[in-house]
């Protein structure tokens, strides 16, 4: 029997993360009691109680719901944590927000986002088009879709749209209708060890997709899956052998107008209000799910116009004709490397001045190389110190290790207090602030500072 069936209370350890604030959002409007515990205070919690959710930052087990018949627990959270030992040892039902998902899309006919980069932005954009055209869907995100101002939006229509996360291969407890396949790049190799496993974890994600099925996979991904029992079709900017790519490219006024070829015929005057290339490559996703679901052409190209794009996803925080600072979730070199090349699409004469906070240790040291190639692409770097989320120090890794290999002549390190100054100085016009850890927190201060100056 499905646990959710009678659950009456449901409690999150964790609850602030983006993609278990989705959930309790779900639950919440489900008119189930939802409560949580999350490390510290964010903008994403205070909305969450003004929803009516319970939250309280201390590992307190004074302050547990212990009706709680299901205890949801993200795999950030230390193994000795007092609250999630408490529910384990009283033998309350303890699982993985994967395992949630995988109950709740069990039974809908799902669409699932999966890859090391782009899930995010391509899962928004495909939920944007099923609510704007009419179609309907639930939504779970793993980031804030502008349009809306949530990650989670729900409809009676027994359709989810949801990111399949690979981390800790949490996406192979999917069984979607759809699914797209955005990248295979190494990524979370605490996770996999090896290239190998990750695109071998891929491999098996398209494998559950139901029989009869879709596979939307990005041109040049390669994996081994059953083409048995599923179309399979592609998507790719600038590649013509693909299913769907798209022709007739252009800017204008800051956004791209292009055609989409596709297996039925051409979407023609297709206009993306959003900057990145690679960003028209996950439109073309969206519009290829879209199209699959035989949504009329006209609804989809008025949702693509209208749709606002997804926070800290290029988005723009300041854009006037001396100021433009954009703020992007970039982790990755392949996400670092799409997003200067989105930029230098739209700023082509500009200098371009990087700030980037690496993330995770781990990731550092196994993606070095293609950092330091990476990062040498911009005109300028400031690199901050790595941000170590659920990880301990590793002896010789750190920003000044990058720094050490970069061939680019205009690079250094700044403490954030010392970007704040520098912000404060620079007549530099265009400025891009990436990384996934706490450089959100800085971005704000500097658009104060810009808008300021």
């Amino acid at each position: 029997m499905n646990p959710l069936t009678n659950c009456k209370n449901i409690y999150f350890i964790g609850i602030g993360g983006i993609g278990m604030s989705a959930l309790a959002r779900y639950f919440n409007t489900q008119g189930v009691v939802v409560s949580g515990y999350d490390k510290t205070p964010t903008l994403l919690t205070d909305a969450l109680i003004e929803e009516g959710i319970q939250i309280h930052f201390e590992d307190d087990i004074s302050k547990i719901d212990k009706a709680a018949t299901v205890i949801v627990y993200t795999p950030a959270i230390p193994s000795l944590h007092g609250e999630l030992n408490y529910y384990r040892d009283k033998g309350y039902l303890v699982v993985k927000r994967s395992d949630v998902l995988q109950w709740i899309t069990e039974n809908a006919f799902t669409i699932a986002i999966a890859g090391t980069h782009g899930k995010t932005t391509t899962t928004s954009m495909t939920a944007h088009i099923l609510r704007h055209t009419g179609f309907g869907c639930n939504a779970f995100l793993g980031g804030i879709a502008t349009n809306y101002g949530t990650n989670f939006w729900s409809h009676e229509k027994n359709v989810v749209v949801v990111e399949a996360d690979e981390y800790d291969r949490s996406f192979l407890k999917l069984a979607p209708n759809i699914a797209v396949i955005t990248a295979v790049d190494p990524d979370h190799l605490d996770i996999y060890g090896t290239a190998e496993e990750v695109v071998k974890a891929f491999g098996e994600f398209s494998d559950k997709i139901k029989p009869g099925g879709v596979l939307i996979q990005k041109w040049g991904t390669e994996f081994n899956t059953n083409t048995s029992n599923k179309t399979v079709l592609s998507y790719g900017y600038n590649h013509d052998n693909a299913s769907y790519h798209t022709s007739n490219l252009k800017v204008v006024d800051g956004s791209y107008q292009f055609d989409l070829v596709h297996p039925a015929g051409i979407c023609k005057d297709i206009v993306l209000n959003m900057g990145g290339l690679h960003n028209v490559e996950n439109v073309s996703a969206a519009i290829a799910i879209a199209l699959s679901l035989e949504i009329e052409e006209t609804k989809i190209k008025e949702a693509v116009a209208s749709f606002a794009g997804v926070k800290r996803r290029f988005e723009y925080k300041v854009k006037t004709a001396n100021k433009v600072l954009i703020d992007d979730y970039a982790h990755h070199p392949e996400e670092l490397n799409a997003l200067i090349s989105g930029v230098r699409s739209l700023y082509p004469h500009e200098k371009m001045v990087l700030v980037f906070q690496p993330h995770l240790y781990s990731r550092t040291k196994d993606q070095c190389d293609g950092f330091v190639e990476t990062l040498d692409k911009a005109d300028e770097v400031i690199l901050l110190p790595i941000y170590p989320a659920r990880e301990l120090p590793m002896e010789g890794v750190s920003s000044e290790m990058l720094l050490e290999k970069m061939k680019l002549k205009h690079k250094k390190i700044m403490s954030k207090e010392e970007l704040f100054a520098w912000a404060a100085s620079s007549s530099d016009k265009l400025i891009v602030m990436a990384g996934a850890g706490d450089i959100d927190t800085c971005i704000l201060k500097v658009q104060e500072i810009l808008t300021q100056s």
